[in-house]
C-alpha cells in the first residue's frame, strides 16, 4: 500500500476518545499517526496499520 504524509485514513478500531480518523505524520517501518479527535500522536508499526486500515478519507495536499 502507498501511504503519504498528510493523508487522512480510517482505522477499524476507534481511539479511546471515540475517533477512528487519523492523519499520517510519518511513514516508514513505524507510522506516526495523529488522532483527528483529541490530537494525540502515537507511533504504530507498519504491519499493524496495514492490518487495521479501512480506507482513505482525504488525500494529501
Amino acid at each position: 500500500m502507498d501511504f503519504e504524509l498528510g493523508q487522512i485514513i480510517k482505522m477499524k478500531k476507534a481511539h479511546p476518545c471515540g475517533e477512528n480518523r487519523w492523519e499520517i505524520l510519518r511513514v516508514g517501518m513505524d507510522f506516526r499517526l495523529k488522532c483527528m479527535g483529541c490530537g494525540r500522536q502515537v507511533m504504530v508499526p507498519r504491519k499493524l496499520v496495514e492490518k487495521n486500515f479501512k480506507g482513505f478519507l482525504q488525500e494529501s495536499n
